[in-house]
Parts: C-alpha cells; sequence; structure tokens
C-alpha cells in the first residue's frame, strides 16, 4: 500500500477499492498534465484581467445602502467582462442562484409577443417554471412570451434543418444551454457553441444569443463570449466563485443586453448604479482568482468518476476517454438505490455534515423528488463535492465538484464504497476491474 492508505482506512476505504482507486488515477496522469496546462492558461488570463484594471485594496471592501459608487463592486464587473471578452457583465450578491441568473436575463430581454428558442432541447427542470413549460405564477408564458425548442439528433449534434424552421419572425432571444443538466446528453464545448450561434445568426442577425455557461467556466481556455454568445450567466456558487462565493451571479455580454438585467434586477432609472456589495467582495474577487484551479481539481474529480464506474461496468456520461467541456460526470445506475447509495457516499465524505444521510425529497422546481448530497463550507455549493440527480428513469447520477483534486478523489471512492457496503457492487467485482485495468495498461 502507498503512503496514505491508513489515511483512507480510517475514512473507511477498504484496501480493494483503495488499489482500484490507484490504478485508474495513475492511467490518468498524462491527462491531468494537460488540464494543468488549461489551468495554468485560465489562471493568467485572472491575473492579466485583475491587472489591467488595477484592483486595489480599497475593491475588497463592501458598501451598504444604495451602493452608490461602489468601487469594487464595478471594478469587479469589468474584470468579468475582461476574462470574458465581453463588452459588459453585472455580476452581484443579489443574483441568489443560477436560475434566478437565467430568468433575470430571459425576463430582462424578452417582451409580449416574443418567442423563445432552446435549439438544443429541453432545458434544465428549473427553467421550465420559468419559461411556462410547467405552469407557474410570473412564468414568461403569463407575460404572452411563447417557447419553442428543437431536440438534438441521436447521436448529440444538432438539428439544423429544423432549427431553421423553428427560427421565425417572432423569435427574440435563443437559449443554449452547455451542461446536460438532468440529461444524458453531451455537454457543449465552446467551438460547437460558436458554430450553433453562427448558423442561427446567418439566418436571423438580430436575435439574441444567451449561454446558460454553468459548471462550464475555465473548464477551456475559451468562454462562449469569444465566439459571439450576446449574454453568457452563471451562478457565482458553482466555477467562477472559487469555492469562496458565499452568493451571487453573473451575466455577461453585450451593453445593452447586460444593461436591460440590472434594469429589471433594480429598477428602471437606477440599473447597475445601485445594488450594496456589502460584505461580500474579497470572496467574489479571491474566488474567481482561485476559479481556474479549483475548476481544474473539479474536471480531474470528473474524469477520475468516469473511469472508475465506467470500469466497474456503469453508463457514463461522458465516458472515461472523452474530451471534457463541463466538470459535471453522469452516471445511470438504473435503479433508484443505486442513486441513494452513490450520493449517501459523497455526503459521508464531506468536511462538513458527514454524519447526515441524504434521502430523496420533494424540491421545488422539479417534477420529481430528488436527492442531493452537499456537505459545503457554502450551503448548496456545487463546485463543492456534490452529487444529485431525480429520483426517475433513467436513475442517473450527477456528480460534480471538489475544491481539491484531493477531496474529489476521496469523494469518488467513498461511493464506490458506498455501493459496496450495501451490497450493490458486490466485493470482487472491484479487484477484477483494477485487474482488467491494469491488463489494458500493460
Amino acid at each position: 500500500m502507498k503512503l496514505g492508505y491508513e489515511m483512507y482506512e480510517a475514512l473507511g476505504i477498504s484496501g480493494e477499492v483503495y488499489e482500484y482507486g490507484e490504478a485508474v488515477a495513475e492511467s490518468l496522469a498524462g491527462r491531468f498534465a494537460g488540464i494543468d496546462a488549461t489551468a495554468e492558461y485560465n489562471q493568467l488570463k485572472v491575473l492579466k484581467g485583475m491587472q489591467d484594471h488595477q484592483v486595489g485594496e480599497a475593491c475588497l471592501l463592501g458598501t451598504t445602502g444604495y451602493g452608490y459608487n461602489d468601487l469594487g463592486r464595478d471594478t469587479l464587473e469589468r474584470v468579468y467582462a475582461s476574462v470574458f471578452h465581453t463588452e459588459d457583465a453585472l455580476v452581484r450578491p443579489q443574483i441568489t442562484c443560477g436560475t434566478h441568473a437565467l430568468a433575470l436575463a430571459l425576463m430582462s430581454n424578452l417582451r409580449p409577443g416574443d418567442e423563445l428558442l432552446s435549439p438544443v432541447g429541453k432545458p434544465y427542470d428549473t427553467l421550465e417554471e420559468v419559461i411556462g413549460i410547467r405552469p407557474s405564477r410570473g412564468s414568461l408564458a403569463e407575460y404572452g412570451v411563447t417557447y419553442a425548442q428543437v431536440d438534438l439528433l441521436p447521436d448529440g449534434g444538432f438539428d439544423y434543418e429544423n432549427i431553421r424552421r423553428a427560427l421565425s419572425g417572432r423569435t427574440r432571444l435563443v437559449t443554449i444551454q452547455r451542461s446536460k443538466g438532468y440529461q444524458t446528453r453531451p455537454t457543449l464545448s465552446v467551438d460547437r457553441i460558436g458554430e450553433l450561434i453562427a448558423f442561427v445568426k446567418g439566418i436571423k442577425p438580430d436575435v439574441i444569443c444567451m449561454v446558460d455557461n454553468c459548471y462550464g467556466e475555465f473548464v477551456e481556455t475559451k468562454e462562449p463570449g469569444d465566439v459571439g454568445a450576446d449574454m453568457v450567466v452563471g451562478s457565482l456558487i458553482k466555477n467562477p466563485g472559487g469555492g469562496l462565493a458565499p452568493i451571487g451571479g453573473y451575466i455577461a455580454g453585450r451593453r445593452e443586453c447586460v444593461e436591460n438585467a440590472a434594469y429589471r434586477l433594480t429598477s428602471p432609472g437606477l440599473g447597475k448604479e445601485v445594488g450594496a456589495s456589502l460584505g461580500a467582495l474579497k470572496d467574489f474577487y479571491q474566488g474567481f482568482f482561485l476559479a481556474p484551479t479549483v475548476t481544474a481539481g473539479a474536471l480531474k474529480g470528473a474524469i477520475f468518476a468516469a473511469n472508475i464506474y465506467e470500469g466497474m461496468g456503469y453508463k457514463v456520461v461522458p465516458d472515461g476517454r472523452e474530451s471534457r467541456h463541463d466538470i459535471i460526470q453522469a452516471v445511470t445506475f438504473g435503479t433508484p438505490e443505486g442513486v441513494v447509495a452513490f450520493c449517501q457516499g459523497i455526503q459521508a465524505a464531506a468536511p462538513v455534515d458527514s454524519h447526515v444521510t441524504p434521502q430523496p425529497w420533494d424540491m421545488p422546481g422539479y417534477d420529481s423528488q430528488v436527492i442531493m448530497a452537499a456537505g459545503a463550507f457554502v450551503s448548496g455549493s456545487s463546485i463543492e463535492l456534490s452529487a444529485d440527480g431525480p429520483i426517475k428513469p433513467p436513475y442517473a447520477v450527477y456528480f460534480q465538484g471538489g475544491l481539491t483534486w484531493q477531496h474529489a478523489k476521496f469523494g469518488i471512492l467513498r461511493s464506490l464504497q458506498s455501493l459496496v457496503d450495501k451490497g450493490l457492487v458486490p466485493a470482487d467485482h472491484v479487484g477484477k476491474a483494477r485487474e482488467t485495468l491494469k491488463k489494458s495498461l500493460s
């Protein structure tokens, strides 16, 4: 056993699971070096943005009340716009989550009679009530905004023929979800997003193209703003908050679109001029600075998870060898018991609330029970080690996060140990998977 096994053993990991994990990690060394190179590039990109906009000690101080002339807030928004290569940005603690940021971007840039088009299939579950796919008070549908959808092709490609048909004179905004959400479809690369935007704008140049960038920031060296997105939207308790942001969301993009969002967030006539930053700015800046390396650790954890569970015979998306464009790893167990055991293992690996046992519950915004494992320093932070999934077919779980690669690695091993302990994975299957891997590498 290698140095450190005694700590894994003390934390409940068997020798078989540990040795299998070590074999998988060793097989990924070359790929992890590539992730580190991307993190280095993105780290320097963020550093340059901060230096170019002269972030100073005064920027780390907050304001109260109206928040007029908030130097730190305004500078941070210029840094975000610089790093994401957009004209402007709105980065605020008053944006409560990713769904709120997306709703804000949509509701501020759509008007009664407009149509919203998703050319990449069904959006994430919590947006269904925002749009009105599932009736809800205050939805876009209640305000006379219609919705059209074109599903991806069976191979995950864009259905260009039907997208062309769906684009009409009423299509005002096209929403492109980068990540898979609670689906087992491929995540979209920045280049593929750029191809879709170019196609859409070739037909209707004035349409607004919005990208839901959640879980994708800093995974590649480019962002959607580099390939023509009019709005790029995300949550600060995911990648760009670096695990330090306690709340918040961002909308980066064309100045007009961002200003519309600001007027919706605060009030017509006030816009970005108000909105106190309170005590969040230091964490926003420092989290953004750390985000490239934190994201790299989470990305390594996702690839490790794919290879661990693929080796055990489970269907994983992406698979263990595919290129990565977000930090989410889907594993399909086919049974609710598998989803629950996985999440309970992730919870048991947490630094906070490791003694808590998560159970499925009727979570607001979803059409089925959902189980969530998130023993995090920031409640609900999914850049921290976390996993969740709806309790419905195909019974897939979605793993993401880990502030460090080492913690992500342990979390995945603990999830596998949970499945073994509950008898859902025979213990000898772990040893067989390790031997099969060793033979394939020899």
